[in-house]
């Protein structure tokens, strides 16, 4: 099963607690530790994870350069763990703008955990799904099939979103066509594997009908 998050919530988490944003952002961090641990025991073998989208880059400078700190302190800390729990690591978006030191990091842990087939774990940084379906048609007129094998990815099975939204932010516009759609309250740094675990359980109970119908009973 192929699930897509959306980690909304943790500015939010912050203030309601008296804590600055780039502390909701490590909370955030710990939260993202939990379900990817979960992840495989509910049935999901691919998981991608809205980390940073491309228009986050208009959030106030301190915050930016403390969020590329913290992915590249977690990916560095990270990339370890999961290569010994068979968990891969990419990531998908652009790479041009990333700092050095965060490329380097996200570089080093492709390379160290590309054997993992447990879980793939898919990290969309500078991130735009509009801009990613330009780059797939960039060379022509292509069918449904070509675009979806150059976007990289299986079409996306449950899309979450925790802190209360209800809106798709210009991620994986193309592969969640046919998605079942779960908005959480639950803001991401309370998220965990309880969480995930009923997400996946609604999940199970929908009928899924791809455009056809309900075969009769």
């Amino acid at each position: 099963m192929h699930t897509a998050i959306i980690m909304d919530g943790n500015g939010r988490w912050a203030t309601a607690r008296g804590l600055s944003r780039p502390e909701g952002h490590r909370a955030g961090a710990e939260a993202l530790r939990r379900v990817i641990e979960a992840a495989p025991c509910n049935g999901i073998s691919t998981l991608t994870l809205y980390a940073f989208s491309s228009d986050n880059w208009k959030r106030p400078r301190v915050e930016v350069e403390a969020l590329m700190t913290l992915m590249r302190r977690a990916l560095v800390e990270e990339a370890r763990r999961c290569s010994r729990q068979g968990i891969r690591i990419s990531a998908i978006g652009r790479r041009d703008r990333l700092p050095q030191a965060l490329l380097a990091a996200l570089e080093q842990a492709e390379r160290d955990t590309a054997g993992g087939r447990r879980l793939h774990v898919r990290l969309a940084i500078d991130y735009s799904s509009r801009d990613a379906l330009v780059e797939a048609v960039r060379p022509g007129a292509a069918s449904r099939d070509e675009i979806t094998r150059r976007l990289g990815a299986p079409d996306v099975d449950l899309l979450i979103r925790t802190g209360g939204e209800q809106r798709l932010s210009d991620f994986l516009l193309w592969e969640c066509a046919y998605a079942e759609l779960y908005f959480s309250p639950v803001h991401w740094p309370e998220f965990g594997p309880a969480e995930l675990g009923a997400a996946v359980a609604e999940f199970q109970r929908r009928n899924r009908r791809f455009g056809g119908l309900t075969p009769a009973a």
